[in-house]
């Protein structure tokens, strides 16, 4: 064999090895690209159920659209708006509680009032048997939240009824429950101190004036 013969097949084994890369590569961008597509699409029904777990009734807006992001005693918190006919009629946001095993990621609904509507803990990492009675499938426990606000009980009643408070704590488990109980509270006074901006009560006021 020539060395042009080697050459040509040199050159042809290279184009081919080119070839058979850049498919690979275009087939892997389309598989990555439909699969972030059902990831997202999942994501974002999960996050839905999660929604709609704390938030009775029916609204007329997308909820997953409506978002409002305001600044936290942790952090910025991102809220959820549900409407009906233009009017925000309760919000929903996440809440960041402290556990016996970590964090207790809470969810909770609020009403325009100020009332609970409901709340979940949608993670954590809680001893079983004990203070995983958070979860409603459990216990009907994280249900007593709910028609509360911060009048009802008074501020100094937000706790556990070891703590002096009017929730229940767990047998064997009194952090968690205190975590949650912790979480709520301060979840109802975020919603008191930026009350006009979660329900656009400062944008209404502004098309008045």
């Amino acid at each position: 064999m020539s060395l042009e013969q080697i050459r040509g097949k040199l050159f042809y084994q290279g184009l081919l090895l080119g070839a058979v890369a850049l498919l690979t590569s275009a087939a892997l961008a389309l598989a990555s690209h439909v699969t972030e597509v059902d990831i997202k699409a999942a994501e974002a029904a999960d996050l839905k159920q999660s929604l709609t777990q704390v938030l009775p009734g029916t609204y007329d807006n997308d909820l997953l659209k409506d978002t409002v992001t305001l600044p936290g005693k942790d952090g910025d918190v991102l809220v959820y708006r549900a409407r009906h006919e233009g009017k925000v009629e309760a919000v929903v946001y996440r809440m960041i509680g402290h556990g016996y095993a970590g964090a207790l990621v809470c969810v909770m609904g609020v009403s325009r009032e100020g009332k609970i509507l409901g709340v979940r803990v949608i993670k954590h990492a809680e001893t079983p048997g004990l203070g995983d009675k958070i979860d409603p499938a459990k216990s009907d426990w994280i249900h007593s939240f709910e028609g509360k606000w911060l009048g009802e009980p008074v501020a100094e009643k937000w706790a556990v009824k070891k703590d002096g408070g009017v929730f229940d704590q767990f047998a064997g488990a009194t952090i968690t429950p205190r975590g949650v109980v912790k979480a709520v509270k301060q979840g109802l006074e975020f919603f008191e101190q930026n009350r006009a901006a979660l329900l656009d009560e400062a944008a209404a006021e502004g098309a008045v004036k």
